[in-house]
């Protein structure tokens, strides 16, 4: 008598999502005519890169939002620059 014996491989993937009460607009504005034509492709998820790395940065290492208000207000204005409505 053979038996066979089988074996099954799995992978798991562990997802974290981190949110916080910074809400940005999902689309943007009418730009203002100091901006480029190039911002106007810009998308929320991609304006300001350093900005938006250390306010995320300093959220996730302190926990505090009010701690870190200079940083958000600063990705805000960032933002605003570029044309959206924040």
């Amino acid at each position: 008598m053979s038996s066979t014996l089988s074996t099954k491989t799995t992978t798991q993937t562990t997802s974290t999502n981190f949110t916080s009460s910074v809400s940005i607009s999902p689309t943007p504005t009418t730009l203002t005519t100091s901006t480029t034509s190039t911002t106007t492709n810009i998308k929320p998820c991609c304006a300001c890169p350093e900005t938006k790395r250390n306010r995320d940065q300093c959220i996730f290492e302190t926990g505090d939002e009010e701690k870190c208000k200079d940083l958000i207000e600063a990705h805000k204005a960032c933002m605003r620059n570029l044309g959206f409505n924040i």
